[in-house]
Formats: C-alpha cells, structure tokens, sequence
C-alpha cells in the first residue's frame, strides 16, 4: 500500500471519529460507520455452539485471533436462550427465520417493526419486515422492533413527552449512506429517541432494545463490556 493511500484512509477514518464525537451530547452517544472503510459484522454464537453472550467474549475471542475490537453494540431483541426474536442472517446464512407475528406483547411487535441488513456490496437497508426482499446478496441481517422512523415519519405510536422511558439503542441510515448507531446515555422516551436520528437526517431507523443495551466504544471512552446478549453488531480491525 503506497503511502499516499495510508495516509488517506487514516484521514478517513480520523475524520468518521471526529463526526461521530461531534454528534453525540450529553443525552446520546452516536457512531457513524461507513461500511466501505470500516468492518461492520454480526455474531451470535461462537465455535463452541453458544451464544457469545458479551462483549467481554467478544474482545477476548478476537484478541485470540489476533484482532481488535473497535466498537460493538447488542443487535436485535433476543428470547430466553439467547436466540433471535426473529431473523437473523450470518456471513450470508440464515440463521433464524423471519417473525411475522403481528400481534403480541412487547417492544418487537410494536407494528410496523424492521429489518437492518447489509449487503455483500456494503449497502446499508433499514426496511419495515413487511416491505423485506429476501435476497440472496444480504450478508448481515437482524429483526427488531420497532421501526422509529419509516421514510422520514415517526413510529405512529409514538407520543411527543411520553412519560415512558428507557434506555435505548437503535440504528439508521444516514444521507450518505453510511451507518448511525446511538445509544442514549440516559433514559428517554421513543418520541425523544427517534427525533435524534430525523435531525441527522436519516429517513429509516430501527430500536435495537432497551434496559439491556450496552456499547462499546473506547473511542469515546464509553465501555460497557458486561451484559447477556444474542445477536450483537461489531467493527473490527
């Protein structure tokens, strides 16, 4: 690699931490990813069987593989086991099928809930699962719920100073195309959580979860490396 190009991807890179420290404040933390520079995966067992579970795991087990762990963040609501709530796809294999269930309790089948995935030419989609493709060029995906925007427009059940708040995290697609992930540093309404994202200028986002969540994120001296998870989003190098 010529130095010219060296220089320029750490200007890049550089320049995404910079952004990223510049819109989070003292309510949210937010990351932006540009899947073009960055290594975004999923995971959600190890080569044992189970569930990796934390990023405590994580970090070790890439540490073994002589890899670092830039950033990670639980991905997608999850049942007892530690199994997805509905679909997930690994390294382009379905893993667990999609949940079309339209009526039950709890924050995933709020309707309309959705789907993020990223394809094998590092495109970023944030879709409700009622308008998901299943294609076969999707290398990551997970299900959750529920959707906070959909193209622009908030969640319909979401109330401007609801009084039911949480810690939350989620993920949206910026106008550049690159990746917002936010987690909020305190407990906030959806109304609230949502907004955050529309201001940036996404147009689609999607609620990860909520009491659980846990990001890390040294890079912002945000480390939170305990927890009991399923599916979990990372950035490696």
């Amino acid at each position: 690699m010529s130095r010219i190009l060296l220089s320029f991807l750490i200007l890049c890179l550089s320049t995404l931490d910079a952004v990223s420290q510049a819109i989070s404040n003292d309510r949210f933390l937010a990351y932006e990813v540009n899947l073009n520079l960055q290594n975004l995966q999923m995971i959600w067992k190890g080569s044992n069987g189970k569930a990796v579970g934390n990023f405590k795991t994580l970090k070790q087990q890439l540490a073994d593989d002589g890899k670092s762990l830039v950033f990670a963040m639980n991905g997608g609501m999850f049942r007892v086991d530690q199994s997805p709530q509905g679909l997930y796809i690994e390294n382009g294999k379905e893993l667990h099928q999609i949940n079309k269930v339209q009526e039950a309790y709890g924050n995933f089948y709020m309707q309309p809930n959705g789907i993020f995935y990223i394809t094998n030419q590092q495109e970023a989609v944030v879709v409700t699962t009622k308008d998901f493709d299943r294609t076969n060029d999707i290398t990551f995906a997970t299900q959750s719920g529920p959707m906070l925007l959909i193209d622009g427009n908030f969640h319909p059940a979401f109330n401007k100073g609801s009084s039911n708040l949480n810690i939350r995290n989620g993920v949206g697609v910026l106008p550049n195309g690159n990746l917002l992930f936010v987690m909020s540093k305190v407990e906030v309404n959806f109304y609230d959580f949502a907004l955050f994202f529309k201001e940036l200028g996404c147009q689609n986002a999607l609620y990860l979860d909520g009491a659980v969540s846990r990001t890390y994120l040294p890079s912002q001296q945000w480390q939170q490396l305990e927890g009991g998870f399923g599916v979990m989003i990372f950035e490696v190098e």
